[in-house]
């Protein structure tokens, strides 16, 4: 399996050896899961939402532009989901998670919808590690019901605007739950 991720490398009679950092696919859904079972580096961190930054404001910009009924409606449901369940279960996660999906879904760009699997992976393996420690994250959900009415209301500066709020509070728990 390390070997099929590119972390390894086997080569007959010199052995198997673990290929350099940089030549790994960091964005790989199981390595973010590896990295956030422990303690990731804060430069990871960091470097995570750096992207997430980069990404999803312009991806809930597009999808304001070209959601449709049905994918709104899913987004709808996965808040309804993360209300019911919280965010501190698995089923909140899921919730999460396809919510977040579906706004890559809804850009109707292909390569972004390709970015969901680890975009997902990096909301599920933040959430879950913010939920570990003994200080719980600040309540997102206001966040994402604004995400969600902009989008819904197809207003693409809020959209980017209520995305870069849930964005920085994601990031200021996850970097506060290093600390702990």
């Amino acid at each position: 399996m390390l070997s099929a991720k590119g972390l390894v490398e086997s080569r007959p009679k010199a052995g198997t050896r673990v290929r350099e950092r940089a030549q790994w696919n960091l964005l790989d859904p199981d390595l973010l899961a590896w990295m956030f079972e422990g303690e990731p580096p804060a430069s990871f961190v960091r470097s995570l939402f750096q992207l997430r930054m980069i990404v999803e404001p312009a991806a809930a910009e597009m999808a304001a532009t070209f959601r449709t009924d049905e994918q709104l409606a899913r987004m709808a449901a996965a808040l309804d989901g993360m209300r019911r369940h919280g965010l501190g279960t698995a089923e909140g996660q899921a919730a999460d998670q396809s919510f977040h999906n579906t706004i890559l879904e809804a850009t109707d760009n292909e390569l972004l919808v390709s970015l969901s699997g680890s975009i997902g992976a990096a909301v599920r393996w933040t959430t879950i590690f913010k939920f570990r420690r003994r200080t719980k994250p600040r309540d997102s959900m206001p966040q994402h019901h604004r995400l969600y009415e902009a989008i819904r209301a197809r207003d693409t500066v809020s959209a980017r605007a209520a995305t870069l709020v849930l964005l920085e509070q994601a990031h200021e728990d996850t970097e506060r739950s290093l600390l702990e």
